[in-house]
Formats: structure tokens, sequence, C-alpha cells
């Protein structure tokens, strides 16, 4: 009988191990979850805020399609991507051709003293720090739910239950270097 018990209370055990671990699991998943959806919600900020940029820019300015051809396409590219990978190459496209379209503005003085492009200008400047934050935010949760994926006993309840390491925001290649322009 004292068999038994033992027997019961390590299989109870066992069973709350295993609960706990893909309770963790669900909830870590559904926390970078969340905070993706935080980094869309700027990024479509940020993808309302460029055509109207665009679009005073252009009013302005005719001769830099070449830039502005770039930022359409990656947009495009975002709004077709269909995994999450996909999604954080589109936007570091996106970024790469906006930053090309600051360096041009900076070349025209003119164009930043168009109050409607130094009003998108400004909003379209805290947009990309709310996308920062929201993307450190995002990484944080993702090292924690990858922790718990790859480490002993999670990576086992993780191979288990169909819970797999996700990827972090990475800064584009060539991020590092200005871009430059040639007008």
């Amino acid at each position: 009988m004292k068999k038994t018990y033992i027997w019961i209370g390590i299989i109870v055990v066992i069973g709350l191990v295993l609960l706990s671990s893909y309770n963790g699991l669900v909830t870590s998943r559904e926390e970078y979850t969340s905070k993706w959806a935080q980094v869309e919600n700027q990024y479509q900020r940020r993808f309302d805020l460029i055509p109207n940029l665009v679009n005073s820019v252009q009013g302005v300015m005719k001769q830099e399609t070449e830039v502005f051809t770039a930022l359409a396409e990656a947009r495009t590219r975002y709004s077709g991507a269909a995994t999450q990978a996909d999604k954080v190459q589109a936007a570091n496209q996106v970024e790469s051709s906006l930053s090309r379209l600051l360096v041009v503005m900076e070349n025209y003085p003119q164009l930043r003293s168009i109050e409607a492009v130094q009003t998108l200008m400004v909003e379209l400047a805290g947009t990309e720090n709310r996308i920062a934050v929201e993307r450190q935010g995002y990484n944080s949760v993702i090292q924690s739910y990858n922790l718990k994926v790859k480490r002993l006993p999670g990576s086992i309840f993780a191979a288990m239950f169909g819970f797999d390491a996700q990827p972090y925001f990475e800064a584009a290649g060539g991020a590092d270097v200005a871009p430059e322009v040639n007008l």
C-alpha cells in the first residue's frame, strides 16, 4: 500500500512539473506574441506617416524617385510578408530606404522649412523612437522565451509540445554605415 502512494506521489509531481512547464511556455509565447503586436502597431504608425511625408516631399522635389520607389516597394514587401522573419527583413528594408530619404532631406534645406514636412518629420522621429523601444521589449521577451525553450527541463517539454526558439530583431545589414546619397 505504501508503494502505491509513493508511485502516485511521483506521478503527481511529474504531472505538476509537466503542467507548470507547459503553462510557462504558453505564457512566454503569449508575451512575445503581444510584444510583436506592439512592434507591428508602431510599424503601422510609421507606414501611415510615410506616404504623407513622401507626398509632401514629392510636391517639392520630383527627382528623387529612386528613394520614393524603394520606400513604396519596402512597404509593399512588408504588407505581403507571410512570416515574422519576412516582416523583420521587410521592416529593415523600410528603415534603409527611410534613412536614405532623411539624408536627401538634409541636403535640401528648403524641404525642412515646409511646415507639413517638419511636422511629419517630428512625428516620424517619435515613431522611430517608439519602434526602437518596442523592438527592445520584444527582444527581451524573446530572450526569456528562448531561454525557457533551450534550457533543461524546458527544452524537453518544448520539443514535446512544439515550442521553437524565435528570432531576435537584429540590425539590418549595413546599418553601421551611413547611407550615401549622390545628388
